[in-house]
Formats: C-alpha cells, structure tokens, sequence
C-alpha cells in the first residue's frame, strides 16, 4: 500500500509534490499552512482535509514539510510538540540547502527522516506541477528512508542522486548560480541592449536563439570547449571598447565575470601573452 500523504506547506513546491503523488496513487489526507486560502485550494483539489500542523502530520506516513526555508526547523519542533511524529513515519523536506538533520525532532519521536530537494526553479504552483517530472531530485537522511525516496523519485518521473550533508552548501550554491544568477545575467544583457538603443520587445526575440545555442554548445562539448567569443580569440581590443562603452557599475560586473572567463580561455589554449594582458584589463577598475 502506498503511503498516506501529510504535507505541511501549500506553497509551490508542497501544491506539486501533492498533486503529482497523488496522480500515481498516493492519498493526500491533510493539508496544513499559514495561509489558510492556499491550505484550503489545495484540499479541494485533493480531497484532504485543512489541518493545524500538528494534527495533519498525524494523518500522515509520508509527512512533507514544505514551508520556506526558515521554518522547517521551527514547524518540525512544533509537530513533535503537539504529538505529531510516530514510529514508522517518514517525514521529509525539499530544502536544497538545509540538511535532513534539521528535523531531528521528528527522529527523536522515532520517524525516519531525509530530504528530498527537486533541481527545478518553480515561478508559480502551476508551473511547479508542470516540470516536476524530469527533474532530478537530490536526497540525503537516514539510509532507511532510500527506499521510499528512490520510488518517489521514480513515480514523480524524475532522476535520483545522493549527496552528503556536508556538501549541500555548495549544492545549493550550485543550484543558485544555474538558475538565479542565470536571471541576473539575462537582466544584465537585457539592459546593456536597451542602451545600444535595440527596440525593448525585440530584444530577447534577437537573443534567444544565441542563448538556446550556447546552452547547446556547453551541453554537447562542456564549458571550456563552448567557450566563443573576444575572450577566448584574445580580442584586447574588443574588450577595450567594451570597458569605454559601460558605466562604471556595468564595468565591474562585467570585468569580474572577464576575469573568470579568462581562466576558462587559458584552458582551452589561449595564448599566455593574451591571458597576461586581459587579466590586466579586467583587473582595472573604471
């Protein structure tokens, strides 16, 4: 028999797994969140009932605790207060960044703990739902709980890997420049192409298919050997006229991401004299 559901979060991420768990058979019992209007749209869609967070775990075999980040630890403390862990449960999270031992207290009442971080970027409970599958799920936690979570990974359509809790820091790091700092640098070329006077509504239009093409490239050969550009021909000059072009502020964004960006030429065979002379340049401060 599959587990009984229990998720404390109706947010994004806790709407998704609830949702798509229960289209492979799960039954969604309970639904609990601080958002009263978010608990009760995910009971209707489920059939769950709206509970406080103590009462709705107890409902539960497989208890998700999917609030934001800095609640987890104070909602686990909560439940196990109010008599909501058990033996034999399995209670998880799908923090990236914070490790499974953040619900010892569930463990103390003797439920098996474990993480479950799906590698996605969720804009909206709608979206979530659709690009769950095919997403990679990252776990860590008891050994006891891989079992569960390799299935739920597999009936979520997703791919399953392991990592360390000492190593979800840099996990999550990893998962915030790949996604985050990615909208930091697409905000960043947006506003350097309005400035060269591009029309605002055709400005992504024009560069997307450049975008789509390098993502390819970096797909199929890796980073270092998709790397085009000045940099990588050792164009000083270009690089130059780029520094006279920026204000000061988009200089040195763009200078620091040069300087790393010259690592990655030096390993692909740029010349050591090219190398020496744009570290110079990025290394100026306008």
């Amino acid at each position: 028999m599959l587990p009984k559901v229990a998720v404390i979060g109706a947010g994004k991420v806790g709407t998704a797994f609830a949702l798509r768990l229960q289209e492979k058979g799960y039954p969604v019992v309970a639904v609990a969140s601080r958002t009263p209007a978010t608990a009760a749209r995910l009971a209707a869609k489920t059939g769950a009932r709206v509970l406080p967070n103590a009462a709705a775990a107890r409902e539960g075999d497989l208890v998700w605790i999917t609030t934001p980040d800095g609640l987890i630890g104070a909602v686990a403390a909560e439940i196990f207060a109010g008599g909501g862990f058990r033996p034999g449960q399995f209670v998880g999270h799908a923090s990236g960044a914070l490790p499974a031992a953040i619900l010892e207290p569930a463990r103390r009442a003797g439920a098996v703990i474990f993480s479950l971080h799906p590698l996605q970027s969720f804009a909206s409970p709608e979206l979530a739902v659709t690009r769950l599958p095919g997403s990679c799920f990252t776990f860590e936690g008891d050994a006891a709980a891989l079992p569960l979570a390799r299935r739920l990974v597999e009936d979520l359509g997703g791919e399953f890997f392991a990592i360390a809790p000492e190593a979800k820091p840099l996990y999550h790091a990893a998962a915030c420049v790949a996604s985050n700092y990615l909208v930091t640098l697409l905000d960043f070329f947006l506003a350097l192409a309005r400035r060269a006077g591009l029309p605002e509504e055709k400005i992504f239009p024009a560069f997307l298919p450049l975008i789509q093409g390098t993502l390819q490239n970096v797909g199929a050969v890796g980073p270092v050997a998709g790397l085009t550009g000045p940099i990588a021909r050792g164009d000083v000059e270009t690089i130059r006229r780029h520094k006279e072009a920026m204000t000061a502020a988009e200089w040195e964004f763009y200078r620091l991401l040069g300087l790393y960006t010259v690592a990655l030429a030096a390993e692909k065979g740029l010349r050591e004299e090219d190398v020496v002379v744009l570290k110079k340049i990025f290394g100026e401060v306008k």
